[in-house]
């Protein structure tokens, strides 16, 4: 009895350990119609890894560098390489959270389970301190080496790129318009590329009543496939960055340059890897602080020494 009561225990600490770290993650996913300059066909990678190193499993393993990267230009498969930041999913949503939104669901599972290449990552770790669309730019220049070497960089207004000479879209009207644009005036061999953010403060402006994140998603890859194009997408979650403030950064930023100026020593900075494992951390102690106090009590219920029975009053 005491064992079980053990085990139960345990579970319920490796659980509670397990929803932080699922609230603390978002997924990721992969795919290429038509995509084959790799072997495999689905993967889904289940270590935690941080935005740099999500881009640099989809440059390697997703064969994005055949795309990206400068020094890579003979005959490269697909013609446009598209990045969709939503603001919805949780890793905690793909394992059956009843309240994510079960279109955007099935939009993604359709994506990867009926496209010839697909891979899937269900814990990528964020950051607080830029945003996924920023970090995985500068990933993959990082990792090319000299830069991006694709025809063309656009991205929509709502997302928040820092750097390079990049063409800037209003709205999704104007993504349609650039694709069959683009699809008209690019050379053979040439990959262009486009980032697109679901929300952000700027298309508040834009749109009286927010649009479900399945519908943008779906207009979007329907405006891909009406332009011809071959492309590759990868879909990346990024929820925590809808309730920033605008000005949160900055501010956070000229605290750190004053800091700075003072000649104050700067601690060492704990990246969202770090951060992932001390909410694991916590979670664990508090299952163990629980597991003592059950284990205390059962102690504390043995020692009482109760008889089972108890004899009958003898007769005078």
């Amino acid at each position: 009895m005491g064992f079980k009561i053990f085990v139960v225990a345990m579970m319920v600490g490796f659980i509670a350990a397990a929803q932080i770290s699922l609230a603390s993650t978002v997924p990721a996913f992969l795919w290429a119609p038509g995509f084959s300059s790799v072997e495999s066909k689905e993967s889904v990678n289940y270590q935690i890894m941080s935005p740099k190193d999500l881009a640099n499993s989809v440059l390697s393993q997703g064969g994005w560098s055949d795309l990206l990267c400068s020094e890579r230009k003979n005959e490269r498969p697909v013609d446009l390489a598209v990045v969709f930041v939503g603001r919805e999913l949780h890793s905690s949503d793909v394992a059956g959270n009843k309240h994510a939104d079960p279109a955007l669901l099935n939009l993604l599972k359709d994506s990867f389970t009926k496209t010839n290449f697909s891979m899937a990552f269900p814990y990528v770790a964020t950051s607080e301190e830029e945003t996924m669309e920023n970090l995985l730019v500068s990933s993959f220049k990082e990792a090319c080496g000299h830069g991006l070497g694709v025809a063309n960089v656009a991205f929509l207004e709502s997302c928040s790129i820092e750097g390079g000479d990049f063409q800037k879209l209003a709205n999704l009207h104007s993504v349609h318009d650039h694709l069959v644009s683009r699809m008209e005036k690019r050379t053979k061999g040439e990959t262009d590329l486009v980032v697109l953010c679901h929300g952000g403060f700027k298309s508040l402006k834009e749109l009286d009543q927010p649009f479900p994140e399945s519908e943008i998603l779906t207009e979007v890859m329907s405006s891909v496939e009406q332009s011809g194009a071959k492309y590759a997408a990868l879909y990346v979650s990024d929820p925590f960055k809808s309730i920033h403030y605008p000005g949160y950064r900055e501010l956070e930023r000229f605290l750190a340059d004053d800091t700075a100026k003072n000649g104050s020593a700067s601690p060492k900075v704990c990246d969202e890897v770090c951060k992932l494992k001390s909410s694991l951390l916590e979670g664990v102690l508090v299952g163990i602080v629980l597991l003592l106090i059950l284990v205390s009590g059962l102690c504390c219920m043995m020692g009482i020494d109760t008889p089972t029975r108890f004899e009958a009053p003898q007769e005078n």
